[in-house]
């Protein structure tokens, strides 16, 4: 019969399934970064983090604000060395 002409057939279409297979796999290993690389770049990200500042004070009612202004003027007009815009 055509036994070992069928078993050829399968032996080429097994094989070539695994040449797809190692292939896809290769390219998929060699696409992800490695470890190093990951912790470079978080460690990275950490030295160039945005320092966050919180002020945790009350807010100045409006007369309080009209007073530290006249305060700041004064201090300003009093001090002969004080640039001015």
């Amino acid at each position: 019969m055509n036994t070992p002409k069928s078993a050829l057939k399968n032996m080429e279409a097994i094989f070539t399934v695994a040449v797809a297979i190692a292939c896809g796999a290769s390219y998929v290993s060699f696409m992800q970064p490695s470890a190093a690389k990951t912790a470079e770049a978080a460690e990275a990200a950490q030295a160039n983090a945005i320092p966050v500042v919180v002020v945790s004070a009350k807010r100045l009612t409006e007369q309080e604000k009209k007073i530290s202004l006249i305060e700041e003027r004064q201090a300003l007009l009093g001090n002969a060395t004080a640039s001015t815009l």
